[in-house]
């Protein structure tokens, strides 16, 4: 799958199934395209990957057709531009409360490379585009995607602005800040999480916007599957140090209990 893909999947409601990378390993990219995923989440957020890293690795994936979507450090437009510059099929915004925020991230993802006084006046509608000009920005960055965190009260409270903004591709729910704004941190059984979780999916796929959220396996995946029975079609399924840490732990411990009662 690569990013124009991505896009029209994440409108229709087709599910997308992906996973959090943040190991930058030659060896990586080819055993993850044996995963059967369809795009990978890059987290350069909370993560000491650099620019040059990020761009290498999502060269790699594209070459292997699965779509590099890569979550910046924060919402800034220029980060954006960054990682689309480095071969990046879509961008994953952080923390946003606000249309505002999104509508910037727009210009960076949908409008790129236009900047400045053209851009601002275009986003605010009060300048319109010549048609050749919007329809090669249109085709430039019709594999970009734009995906945004909503993982915050505020943002929930201005969720249907934020779904308003043309040119949003999905939203994608950080349960951990999400739990944590609602003063439940990591009670992801919670009712007051869980409905907070089915008011955002429902109102997003309402709205024609992809809808998700990054669950771990501390998690579990059973609530993924529910919350795609709820009406998530953006499916971010654990990480790989996630995995490994939960897969190995399960091993070692396995293998320690096996041993010492032999030895006993």
């Amino acid at each position: 799958m690569n990013g124009q893909q991505l896009v029209e999947a994440l409108h229709s409601g087709q599910h997308v199934y992906g996973t959090m990378i943040i190991s930058p390993a030659p060896e990586w990219p080819a055993a993850v395209s044996q995963s059967g995923v369809d795009f990978v989440f890059i987290d350069t957020e909370h993560t000491a990957l650099d620019r040059a890293q990020v761009s290498w690795m999502c060269r790699a994936y594209s070459a292997l057709n699965i779509a590099p979507v890569v979550r910046i450090p924060s919402p800034d437009p220029f980060e954006a531009c960054k990682v689309l510059d480095g071969g990046a099929g879509g961008v994953i915004a952080p923390y946003i409360e606000t249309p505002e925020q999104v509508r910037a991230l727009v210009g960076a993802v949908k409008y790129r490379p236009l900047k400045g006084k053209r851009l601002t006046d275009f986003l605010a509608g009060t300048a319109d585009l010549e048609p050749e000009l919007k329809d090669y920005l249109d085709q430039r960055n019709a594999s970009s995607a734009l995906v945004v965190n909503i993982e915050s009260v505020p943002a929930m409270n201005a969720l249907d602005d934020i779904l308003a903004v043309p040119g949003l591709d999905a939203v994608l729910i950080g349960p951990h800040d999400l739990s944590c704004s609602l003063g439940l941190p990591e009670q992801y059984d919670h009712p007051p999480f869980k409905q907070a979780v089915t008011d955002i999916l429902t109102r997003a796929r309402a709205a024609g916007i992809g809808a998700g959220m990054h669950v771990t396996y501390e998690y579990g995946y059973p609530h993924e599957i529910a919350w795609a029975k709820a009406g998530a079609n953006l499916l971010v399924h654990s990480g790989d140090v996630m995995v490994l840490r939960y897969q190995m732990r399960r091993e070692i411990e396995a293998i320690r209990a096996a041993v010492e009662a032999g030895a006993a």
